[in-house]
């Protein structure tokens, strides 16, 4: 149970069914060829083939294949072997899952001049809102009563992304040696920023003290936003891609605590 369990994690992708279909038929198949047959982002192949990374080989032509456990995979697509009431009870925690990580929207960037316009519109909106509540932005963090003046707060709050934006593009090139699919990183990086560029508008209706919860939850969201920009953005998988998102907020942590914010 345990495995068909696992099986069904990952077969309940299309994208991943038709990887496994696609190399359950042809045998092996390069990465061109591949994309093209899925008819997806770069990144966003990637980030499937590091799903499966498991079950799938490259050969020293650099083609992928699928070994005995991805052969093992395919009869179980073939042969329709996973229960129906364990489809069941994943079903709903996947759907969940799906819209927390905003994973619908993200597999939509792989075309993303297409959802640029969003990501900047988002961006800005945040900087403005943080302009007009008067807030210090500093990433994952706001402080209240900013000093700088209203241009001077919205050029911080933009350069806090793009800081954000140039520190995973070097993240992932130094662990994981990613390279490529920029723009879409930053589209997707964008988009991630939802949680914290709305927080001003709420703070200018809320007590200080409740919005310190509220800034929680949305700091907690953007990590796994940020977390999925890397899935999609980068091809990684989840539990890599966390580990960039973490290593961000640690290091913003770090540095307001050197620059005495926290005190």
């Amino acid at each position: 149970m345990e495995d068909l369990s696992r099986y069904y994690t990952l077969l309940r992708d299309p994208a991943r069914r038709k990887i496994i279909e696609i190399l359950g038929v042809q045998e092996k198949i390069g990465f061109k060829e591949l994309r093209e047959s899925l008819g997806l982002g770069v990144g966003t192949v990637y980030y499937h083939l590091d799903m499966l990374s498991d079950f799938i080989v490259q050969d020293k032509q650099r083609k992928y294949r699928l070994n005995d456990s991805g052969q093992m995979l395919y009869r179980v697509l073939k042969d329709g072997s996973i229960p129906a009431a364990l489809e069941m009870s994943e079903a709903f925690s996947h759907r969940i899952a799906k819209w927390l990580f905003l994973s619908p929207i993200f597999a939509r960037t792989s075309k993303p001049l297409r959802f640029l316009p969003v990501s900047i519109a988002i961006l800005l909106i945040g900087a403005v809102g943080t302009a007009y509540a008067r807030l210090d932005s500093a990433l994952f963090f706001y402080f209240p009563y900013s000093v700088y003046n209203f241009t001077s707060i919205i050029v911080l709050y933009l350069s806090n992304w793009i800081g954000l934006f140039l520190f995973t593009e070097f993240f992932t090139y130094l662990l994981y040696r990613r390279v490529g699919n920029d723009l879409q990183l930053f589209t997707c990086l964008g988009l991630a920023a939802f949680p914290m560029a709305i927080f001003p508008y709420i703070y200018l209706f809320m007590s200080n003290v409740y919005s310190q919860y509220v800034m929680f939850i949305l700091q907690l969201w953007s990590v796994l936003l940020v977390s999925a920009a890397l899935c999609f953005g980068k091809g990684l998988r989840l539990d890599k891609a966390i580990v960039i998102s973490l290593t961000a907020i640690y290091l913003n942590i770090a540095v307001l605590f050197i620059l005495g914010r926290f005190t």
